[in-house]
């Protein structure tokens, strides 16, 4: 529970800094933040990282560019090496650090099925982390992602789980 309530801390404190704009002038004045493209994400890295159940974890998203205020929609799916799937569906926000860096919290509703990994105690689970990403002159972004998997105890066992996954993005449309 200690590790959900700090991740929403760091969570809404990314909100937050979102708001307030700061972030979203760089250097020469020029506002970062100008219409990014909607964006397909692929990721691989590592699931269950801080734990003795350490799977290979592939996913994909699509990241919508149609903004609610500053949130973005994102929906994905994901599997590990141990037949784990879940499909997950959530909001994120882009903090731009630079022109270049961009920070990325985000959290998600989660459908999970363990396959023969971990068992985080139900199908229905939360997904809160973010993402740290190199912006591209072409809008593509590479990035490193973390996330925290957890039932925030709606069940009896949340064992929760870590994951540390390399992104990459590619722009769907075209930036205006």
């Amino acid at each position: 529970m200690k590790k959900l309530m700090g991740t929403g801390l760091a969570l809404m404190l990314g909100f937050a800094i979102g708001l307030s704009g700061w972030g979203g002038i760089y250097g020469d004045g020029v506002l970062a933040r100008a219409e990014e493209p909607d964006f397909f994400s692929f990721g691989a890295g590592g699931y269950d990282v801080n734990d003795d159940r350490t799977a290979a974890e592939f996913r994909v998203e699509y990241r919508s560019d149609l903004r609610f205020w500053k949130i973005l929609p994102f929906i994905g799916l994901a599997g590990t090496t141990d037949e784990a799937i879940y499909g997950f569906a959530g909001l994120g926000m882009d903090i731009f650090l630079s022109r270049r860096l961009v920070a990325q919290p985000n959290a998600a509703f989660v459908a999970y099925s363990n396959g023969i990994g971990k068992d985080l105690g139900g199908w229905f689970q939360f997904r809160t982390g973010g993402e740290i990403v190199w912006r591209f002159d072409d809008y593509s972004r590479l990035g490193i992602a973390f996330h925290h998997i957890s039932n925030a105890g709606i069940y009896d066992d949340n064992p929760g789980t870590e994951l540390l996954v390399l992104t990459y993005s590619v722009p769907f449309t075209k930036a205006l």
